[in-house]
C-alpha cells in the first residue's frame, strides 16, 4: 500500500474559553490514500467541517490544535510555517465550499475570479488565462464557457456556480480535495451531475477526496471509506459498503433509520431524543458521548469512554456492545393514508404565469411562462408534494397560491371563492386561510424579536389587538404543540438551533389556525435527525388541526414519506401527478423517471447509475 496523502494521529482541537478548555475534536486517527474518497457523516456539530478547517488551519478565533499531528504527504500541517501552507492551499490542497454563491465574489465577474485563481496557482509558460479557463469549463461540462466569463455569480444558477467552483478546485490538479457539503440544497439531478463531475475529475487526476455530507445514501455510494463522527469523536470507521450494510455503532444505525426511504416498504422514522451534547457538557462527560440518546445504553456506557472494537477488515466502532446494534428495532411500517373525497380547500384551472423578457428598448420583447396551464387540487387534510428541478415552476406556483403574484390567465379558487384577481379583499381572504412556512428560518425570523412575539406575529397582520397576556398564553400553546419548552418564549432566534428555528417558523404559520400551509423546502439542508423530528411534527399537527399543505421539495424520499399526492413539474408544466406511492413506484413520464434515477438507492449494494438514456431528459 502506498503512503497516505493525509494522516491524522491523536489529533485534538479545543476551544480555549478564558481559563477553561472545551473539546471540539478528540483523538482523531485516520488515513486517506491517494485516489480514494473518505466520507464524513454526522449531525451538525459533530466536527465534520472542523476537520476541513484544521487542514487549512482556518480555525475560528479561540480554537486551536492542542495535541496530535495532521500530516499531508508526510508534512505536518499543524506545525508547518504559514508560507509553506499558503503554497499548498489552492494548489495541492483544494476546497469546494457548501454554498456556491457565497464561495464566489459577487462583485467580480466569473472571468475575473478565474483569472485571479489561475494566476495564483501558476499558468504554464505562454498559456493565456482565458484559454485555460475555457478548457477547465469544458472539463466540467459547462456549455457556452466564453459567455460565462463576463457574467456575475447572481446571473447563474446554483448548479452552474458549483461547477465553476469545481473547475477552479481541479485547475491545479490537486492531490487532496475537501468538498464540504457541495450538494446540499441542490436538486437531485444537479446533485447527480455535481457528484459525477467530482468523481470524473478525481479519477482523472488521482486526487484524494474528503467528502463531507449529511446524506447517508450519497456518502455510501461515492465513498471508499466512511467516518461517522459524533460530538467531535469518531463513532465508527470502515469501508463504506460494509459499514452501511451492517452498522456496528448505534448512532450509525439510528441515522439510517431516521432517513426516509425512496423504495420498498414505507416505514416510520426513528426519532433521536434530545440533542448532541454541547462543548461545556463534553468537558465533564466521563462515559460514551452518545449514551444519553442511545437505545442500547447500559450503566457501563456512562462510566468510561468506550474503546474501539474491531468489527471486520478495517472496520472499527467505539462501542462496548456492538453486537447489540442490529437489535435496534426499526419503526413499524406506515400504511398509505386513504384520502376521502371531502371538502376541497384549493384548486387551480389552467393557471398560467408569463413574464415579459428583454426590457431593452432596442430589442424585441418576448414572454417566458414560469407556470403554464397547470391544474391542481388540494383537499381537506391532504398533503400534496410539488417536485422538479430549479426553474421548473414550483416556487412560482407557490407564489400564485399565496397571492404574491397574480396569474396571467386561469383561475384559482380558495375554499370555494375565486381569488384569481388578487385584489385587496382576495388578499385578506388568503391571509386568513393560507400561511407560508419559509425555507430559511434564519432569514425568516426577526433577530430582534423574542420567540413569543414571533409566533404570534400573525395577530398583527389580522388586526387582532390581543392583550400581552393573551398573546403570551397563545405563544405558550404554540410552543407546547411544536415541542419547545415554555422558557423559549423569552429567547431570541440566535439562541436556538436550526431545527428549533424551523419549529418556530411552523408555529408562527399555525398561529391563526389556517386551512392551508405552503412549505417551500423547509427541511432542505437539515440533519436527518432534525428532519425526522420536523416531518413527524407536521403529521402530528395535521391530525390535531386538520390543515392541508402544499409541500415543495427536491428531496423525493421526504415527499414519499410525507405527501399523499405529488405533482411533477417540468418547465412550468405538470408532466405527471397522482398518488405518491403510485407515481414513485411506476413513473410514466420520462422526466419523472430521470428524477427518481438521480436519487441514490436505499440499498448500498445496489450500483447507483443516475444517467437515464431518454432523449430530452438525460442527466449529463
Amino acid at each position: 500500500m502506498s503512503n497516505p496523502i493525509l494522516a491524522a494521529q491523536g489529533l485534538s482541537v479545543e476551544s480555549l474559553g478564558g481559563k477553561e478548555r472545551f473539546p471540539v475534536l478528540t483523538d482523531l486517527n485516520f488515513t486517506l490514500q491517494p485516489g480514494k474518497i473518505l466520507g464524513l457523516v454526522g449531525e451538525s456539530g459533530a466536527g465534520k467541517s472542523m476537520i476541513g478547517r484544521t487542514i487549512s488551519q482556518y480555525l475560528p478565533n479561540g480554537f486551536a490544535v492542542t495535541q496530535g499531528t495532521l500530516k499531508f504527504d508526510g508534512e505536518d500541517l499543524v506545525t508547518m510555517p504559514a508560507g509553506r501552507r499558503r503554497q499548498l492551499l489552492g494548489r495541492e490542497i483544494a476546497f469546494i465550499p457548501q454554498e456556491p454563491l457565497s464561495g464566489l465574489n459577487p462583485v467580480l465577474s466569473v472571468g475575473q475570479q478565474m483569472k485571479e485563481h489561475l494566476l495564483r496557482i501558476g499558468l504554464a509558460p505562454g498559456e493565456h488565462w482565458r484559454e485555460r479557463a475555457l478548457k477547465e469549463f469544458d472539463a466540467v461540462h459547462l456549455p457556452h464557457g466564453a459567455g460565462l466569463l463576463d457574467k456575475y455569480p447572481h446571473q447563474l444558477s446554483g448548479g452552474m456556480c458549483q461547477r465553476i467552483l469545481i473547475a477552479m478546485a481541479f485547475a491545479s490538479r490537486p492531490r487532496l480535495l475537501i468538498a464540504d457539503e457541495p450538494t446540499t440544497a441542490l436538486d437531485v439531478t444537479i446533485q447527480a451531475r455535481i457528484v459525477k463531475l467530482i468523481a470524473e475529475m478525481q479519477k482523472r487526476d488521482g486526487t484524494a477526496v474528503i467528502f463531507i455530507t449529511h446524506d447517508l445514501r450519497l456518502a455510501s455510494q461515492i465513498s471508499d471509506e466512511i467516518m461517522v463522527l459524533y460530538a467531535g469523536r469518531p463513532a465508527e470507521i470502515g469501508p463504506a459498503k460494509a459499514l452501511f450494510s451492517a452498522p456496528a455503532h448505534p448512532y450509525t444505525r439510528c441515522l439510517q433509520l431516521a432517513n426516509p426511504t425512496i423504495t420498498g416498504e414505507r416505514r416510520g422514522l426513528f426519532i433521536l431524543p434530545e440533542r448532541m451534547p454541547g462543548l461545556r457538557v463534553l468537558k465533564d462527560l466521563k462515559g460514551c458521548r452518545f449514551a444519553s440518546r442511545c437505545p442500547n445504553a447500559v450503566e457501563a456506557c456512562t462510566l468510561a469512554e468506550p474503546p474501539f472494537a474491531s468489527i471486520g477488515a478495517n472496520h472499527i466502532a467505539a462501542c462496548i456492545r456492538p453486537e447489540a446494534t442490529p437489535d435496534i428495532v426499526p419503526p413499524p411500517a406506515v400504511a398509505a393514508r386513504e384520502i376521502e373525497a371531502g371538502k376541497m380547500h384549493l384548486s387551480g384551472e389552467k393557471v398560467t404565469k408569463a413574464y415579459t423578457t428583454n426590457w431593452s428598448p432596442f430589442a424585441k420583447r418576448g414572454t417566458f411562462k414560469a407556470v403554464s396551464n397547470v391544474d391542481f387540487t388540494l383537499g381537506e387534510g391532504e398533503f400534496v408534494g410539488i417536485v422538479g428541478e430549479s426553474g421548473s415552476g414550483k416556487s412560482s406556483l407557490a407564489r400564485l397560491v399565496v397571492g404574491l403574484d397574480t396569474p396571467t390567465s386561469g383561475k384559482i379558487s380558495l375554499a370555494g371563492r375565486d381569488v384569481t384577481a388578487n385584489n385587496a379583499p382576495d388578499r385578506a381572504y388568503r391571509r386568513d386561510n393560507i400561511q407560508m412556512v419559509f425555507q430559511d428560518p434564519q432569514s425568516a425570523l426577526n433577530p430582534r424579536r423574542r420567540i413569543g412575539s414571533i409566533v404570534t406575529q400573525a395577530n398583527e397582520a389580522t388586526g387582532l389587538n390581543n392583550s400581552t397576556r393573551e398573546r403570551m398564553d397563545r405563544a405558550a400553546e404554540l410552543l407546547k404543540e411544536i415541542g419547545l419548552p415554555p422558557d423559549a418564549a423569552s429567547r431570541f432566534p440566535s439562541q436556538l438551533s436550526g431545527g428549533q428555528k424551523q419549529r418556530v417558523n411552523i408555529a408562527r404559520a399555525l398561529c391563526t389556525l389556517p386551512k392551508i400551509l405552503v412549505a417551500d423546502e423547509i427541511v432542505s439542508g437539515l440533519d436527518v435527525s432534525v428532519q425526522a423530528q420536523l416531518l413527524d411534527l407536521l403529521l402530528k399537527l395535521r391530525d390535531e388541526h386538520g390543515f392541508s399543505m402544499l409541500f415543495i421539495s427536491h428531496d423525493l424520499s421526504v415527499v414519499r414519506y410525507l405527501c399523499d399526492r405529488v405533482l411533477v413539474m417540468y418547465r412550468g408544466e405538470v408532466v405527471e401527478s397522482g398518488r405518491t406511492e403510485t407515481v414513485f413506484a411506476a413513473p410514466q413520464h420520462p422526466y419523472t423517471r430521470s428524477l427518481l434515477a438521480a436519487v441514490p438507492p436505499d440499498d448500498v449494494m445496489t450500483e447507483w447509475s443516475p444517467v437515464l438514456a431518454e432523449a430530452g431528459y438525460q442527466i449529463d
